[in-house]
């Protein structure tokens, strides 16, 4: 198949269009939709945008409820615009591992995002054109332990009559730890915030607080308070920080609370499951993913990472609560309200990546509102929202033990009754693959000398198998969710790595598992986009996601393999699934009931970041976005591109405006 080229597709579909109204929220949207018919779209705040949040809504699901585009007319999409945000790490000190992994937002009227060197653009939705930049200049020769920003977050303040400055605000963390407020409509910073427009991040704001560290994802919003997570420390400290979550005022950037994910004292409430002497000088479960927030609630809802060092807990013996944890915060005061381990004394670096997605469902005819968590594992917990409770059930299984001297892994781990995304069965050498006799048996030596007895086999000297690898299962794309179907979407890696430690410091070696043509040992498909149905607990479908065509020899038919993917995928009314994430740079359209894949483009870049989509302009055109900008992991093409597509125009974008989008203003 050539590149851009459309499937064949069900002609029966062109002519159905669903618009679901989910809830109040929905219904907004659709008084909002004809508002913006007549001039209105330029008022609309976050809350009623197509996509005001990172997640599409604060709940996180990743949904649009718009149909404009649908599994009927995707064949016809076009690039409508392209932006160039002119930054390709000169003079950074790691480029090489620069990440555009960010979603842009729709509020007030404009796009907003942020580059992977935290420089916030906001840009026309119609057009592409740039309407202002900030530029925070962070310190571009520090080594920072991540090089990615997923993007912004927009606020309004309920008191303040617009367009008084700063009555509209963008926040936005960065590498160097710090918390930024900018004014939506000239991005000039809010001087009453913090100290010239920003929170210093690196420094404890009470007595005994630990300091903060980089901060890679964009902050969570309720009511007046910007709430803010870490992604670890700052060089020199390598060994990631202390995790802490934090709220501020958004208008004076005040500190109103913080949560410590570590004990600091025996009063912390995860104290009794950590070795008195260790859980002082223990560092990690930073709480740096995408934060969810139910404000009919007052919940925040906080995943974490793995506690330090990642794979060898001698010196952090116990659960290692709260790391590998979901936490409900009391949003307005930073009080636990439940919390669940999902692994327990890591050692993997199996920390929570994905958003938690607020879920209605329906069990045995009784909808329950629910917070869904997918995982590294593969493994999709459900609890009720409110209470923590498993609404699929959890079980506590046996798994392998360590070897290595002075560790004490877990003897079991939580695992729930929903369907498994992954295999997780033991790796043997009969279980060997390869596109030729001869890889395949070199495959087979490799699995038969490292050890592997399922999941959760503990790090050993001699290698372990780590399958699903530190990629997971699924990553910080995290899912999306269609409240119609009750189903879930998730783009899921199924990439072995091989883990080798060296006691008495424990130092890791983590390389993928692979054949002497580079393609992993393991059969495929290696990556997969999944649809779980959330009614009958059961896959409904699960087909590959990407090509590896690129990365073996010439002669092997491996187009429809699957390959690692960072990113995720949103779903939408039009009957359609839209995700990147590839390493192999397309942006597809999938059809949500059978997993088809309906529409492909080969983007200019890698696509490593999660699309999101849009009505703007007089026609009200639906757009779909897509930053394409390469990821360092995945060593996937390098670029600084950001790209709409649209069906065509009944007055297309004249040639004139294309020159004009990416230009300094």
């Amino acid at each position: 198949m050539a590149d851009n080229e459309t499937m064949p597709h069900d002609s029966c579909a062109a002519a159905r269009q669903h618009i679901r109204h989910q809830g109040t929220r929905s219904a907004r949207r659709a008084l909002l939709g004809v508002l913006a018919a007549v001039g209105g779209a330029q008022a609309q705040s976050p809350a009623d945008s197509d996509w005001g949040y990172y997640g599409g809504d604060a709940l996180g699901q990743h949904y649009s409820s718009l149909a404009q585009i649908d599994r009927g007319n995707v064949a016809q999409l076009r690039v409508a615009w392209t932006y160039r945000t002119r930054e390709l790490g000169a003079g950074f000190a790691r480029a090489q591992q620069l990440a555009f992994e960010a979603t842009p937002v729709l509020a007030f009227g404009r796009l907003y995002l942020a580059t992977p060197t935290n420089i916030v653009i906001a840009l026309d939705p119609a057009s592409g054109r740039e309407l202002w930049r900030h530029d925070p200049h962070i310190d571009r020769a520090q080594a920072y332990a991540q090089a990615t920003s997923r993007g912004v977050s927009a606020w309004q303040d309920p008191d303040a009559y617009a367009p008084a400055p700063c009555s509209r605000r963008i926040f936005t963390g960065t590498l160097d730890a710090r918390l930024i407020a900018l004014d939506a409509a000239s991005g000039a910073p809010c001087p009453e915030f913090g100290t010239g427009g920003a929170v210093d991040l690196s420094r404890g704001h009470d007595a005994g607080e630990p300091p903060h560290g980089l901060v890679t994802s964009p902050p969570a919003l309720f009511g007046s308070l910007v709430i803010v997570g870490s992604a670890g420390a700052e060089p020199p400290r390598q060994d990631g920080g202390r995790g802490i979550v934090r709220a501020f005022d958004a208008r004076s950037g005040s500190l109103r609370w913080s949560f410590e994910t570590l004990p600091g004292a025996p009063s912390h409430v995860a104290a009794t499951e950590w070795r008195a002497t260790q859980a002082g000088a223990a560092t990690g479960a930073n709480p740096w993913a995408v934060m969810s927030v139910d404000a009919d609630r007052g919940l925040v809802f906080v995943p974490t990472g793995s506690a330090n060092p990642k794979f060898y807990g001698a010196g952090r013996i116990g659960s290692d609560r709260f790391a590998d944890s979901l936490l409900a915060l009391d949003a307005a005061g930073g009080r636990l309200v439940w919390q669940q381990q999902l692994v327990h004394h890591d050692l993997w670096n199996y920390g929570l990546a994905a958003e938690p997605a607020l879920i209605d469902v329906t069990v045995h005819g009784v909808p329950m509102a629910a917070v869904l968590q997918a995982t590294k594992t593969g493994m999709l917990f459900l609890f009720e929202r409110g209470t923590g409770k498993p609404i699929a059930a959890v079980s506590e299984t046996p798994v392998p033990q360590s070897t290595l001297p002075q560790e004490e892994a877990s003897p079991t781990q939580p695992f729930p009754a929903t369907p498994a995304l992954v295999d997780r069965n033991a790796l043997k050498p009969a279980d060997a693959w390869g596109i030729t006799f001869w890889d395949r048996c070199r495959c087979r030596n490799l699995i038969a000398k490292y050890r592997n007895e399922g999941l959760f086999t503990p790090p050993d000297s001699r290698g372990t198998v780590l399958w699903p690898g530190i990629l997971g299962g699924v990553n910080w794309g995290g899912v999306a969710y269609d409240a119609h179907r009750q189903h879930i979407y998730a783009a899921v890696n199924q990439l072995p790595m091989v883990l080798t430690l060296t006691p008495p410091g424990a130092d890791a070696q983590i390389k993928p598992l692979v054949s002497p043509w580079g393609l992993p040992c393991t059969a495929p498909p290696w990556g997969t986009l999944a649809s779980v149905d959330l009614r009958r607990n059961r896959i409904a479908w699960q087909v590959p996601l990407g090509s590896t065509a690129e990365r073996g020899p010439w002669f092997a038919p491996t187009r429809t393999f699957g390959a690692p993917n960072m990113g995720g995928p949103i779903a939408t009314a039009g009957d359609l699934i839209f995700v990147a994430a590839a390493e192999d740079n397309y942006l597809r359209a999938f059809d949500v009931d059978t997993g088809r894949e309906l529409w492909r483009y080969r983007l200019p870049a890698g696509g490593q970041a999660t699309p999101m989509t849009y009505r703007a302009g007089r026609d009200q055109r639906q757009y779909v976005v897509v930053a394409a900008g390469g990821h360092g992991t995945l060593d996937t093409e390098r670029g600084d591109f950001v790209i709409a597509f649209a069906l065509p125009a009944i007055r297309p974008v004249g040639a004139a405006d294309v020159e004009i989008a990416g230009a300094p203003q």
